[in-house]
């Protein structure tokens, strides 16, 4: 099992059981910083999965890939 394959499945089980979770993200494209966000997982795909955040006031959906969490640019404070 691949590490991306492992991430997907504890954010799978994270999905299930308790999908509210906060994150610190740094991605540069699309641009994206957030530190110690509170978001909820809305969905767990095979590549991706769906978040949305209120750190504005706004809510917002993102899509966010396994590969940045194995790398670090996402980091799931649950996880």
């Amino acid at each position: 099992m691949s590490a991306t394959d492992s991430i997907r499945l504890r954010i799978e089980q994270l999905y299930k059981t308790n999908p509210h979770v906060h994150l610190n993200v740094s991605l540069s494209h699309p641009k994206l910083t957030l530190v110690n966000v509170p978001a909820v997982i809305l969905g767990v795909y095979p590549h991706i999965f769906r978040i949305e955040e209120c750190s504005d006031g706004m809510p917002k959906c993102h899509t966010l890939q396994y590969s940045d969490v194995v790398t670090k640019r996402i980091e799931i404070l649950e996880l």
